[in-house]
Formats: structure tokens, C-alpha cells, sequence
């Protein structure tokens, strides 16, 4: 993942490189057996897809393509807090002066996907950023077993309902 401009750039310096590589790639293994030429054009595709897949989601976030940001669970949250601050068009010094904090520490929650952040700083981080986090929380089944695929859909649907019924004023037709 790119966290920053500098990490943009040497992304964007390694797809020269690579596609450099690549088209002379034939010329320069000539020796070499066909599958093994094979192997390394394969191996060089696959990681120029990767970095390309990279840049493209920074640029997207920094130029605010990306305005929700979906987690599965909360082992995803560093990461998207750090997608959250590349879309509010902050730098990390910029976010360390929102919290007022030295930009090293911001580096290294960053580098350390906020490992050791307490909670408060995590909020204060998204706070900082100006996001809303929405929660929800699966139980599971009443004999242990992790939430289905239908009791999410089903848990959403009837979260959703219990949500617009709590907005109704009382004796007002629901929406």
C-alpha cells in the first residue's frame, strides 16, 4: 500500500523499470531456455499488476474517487485509516498537526498499522480526519456458530428497520 508522495514516486519509478525490463527482457535472456524466459516475463507482469494496482488506488484516493470505505473486520481498520488520510488529502505531517502530534509519530503508526494506538487515539485519528464510522456488530448463533452470509444480509435488513423506526416519531406512518 502507498502512504505517501514519496512512496508514489519510487512506485511510479519501479513500473518504469519493470516495463523497461520487460521489453528488453528477450534481448537479455536470449541465453536462457524459453521457460525460463517464460517464468521471468510471467514473474515481471505480475509484479508490474501489482504496482500498478497500487498507484492507481492511491491517485484514486487522493483525487476523492473513493468516498466509502467498505471493512469486514476490525483488523482492517490501520489500513483504512491511512486510505482515510490519503482521501482527505492529508499529509502525514498535516494529520500530526491536527492531533498535535510530531509527524514521526504519525510514520510510525502508519509503518506500524497503528499497533500499540490506544483506542482513544485511533478515534481521535478518525475524528481528526473528519470521517464517520459507522458499526455494527454480528453475534453469533445461539450455538456458537459465526454469523452466515444470509444473517448478516438479515441482521442488516433488520438493523436498518429498528434504525428508521427509532427516527419515527411516535404515532407518524413509518417512511
Amino acid at each position: 500500500m502507498i502512504a505517501n508522495e514519496i512512496q508514489r514516486r519510487v512506485t511510479h519509478t519501479a513500473i518504469r523499470e519493470f516495463e523497461e525490463a520487460l521489453a528488453r527482457l528477450d534481448e537479455d535472456a536470449k541465453d536462457r531456455p524459453e521457460w525460463i524466459r517464460k517464468g521471468l516475463r510471467e514473474g515481471m507482469e505480475s509484479q508490474l499488476f501489482d504496482l500498478r494496482q497500487e498507484l492507481g488506488e492511491y491517485e484514486a484516493l487522493r483525487a476523492g474517487q473513493v468516498r466509502v470505505l467498505e471493512l469486514d473486520s476490525l483488523t482492517e481498520l490501520p489500513e483504512a485509516l491511512i486510505r482515510m488520510r490519503i482521501a482527505a488529502g492529508l499529509s502525514q505531517k498535516e494529520l500530526a498537526g491536527r492531533l498535535g502530534l510530531k509527524e514521526q509519530q504519525i510514520q510510525r503508526y502508519e509503518a506500524r498499522r497503528y499497533a500499540g494506538a490506544s483506542l482513544e487515539r485511533v478515534q481521535a485519528v478518525a475524528d481528526a480526519l473528519g470521517v464517520q464510522i459507522h458499526e455494527r456488530v454480528l453475534l453469533p448463533t445461539a450455538d456458537g456458530a459465526a454469523p452466515s452470509a444470509a444473517r448478516t444480509a438479515e441482521g442488516k435488513e433488520a438493523a436498518e428497520t429498528a434504525e428508521t423506526a427509532a427516527a419515527t416519531p411516535a404515532g407518524a406512518p413509518p417512511k
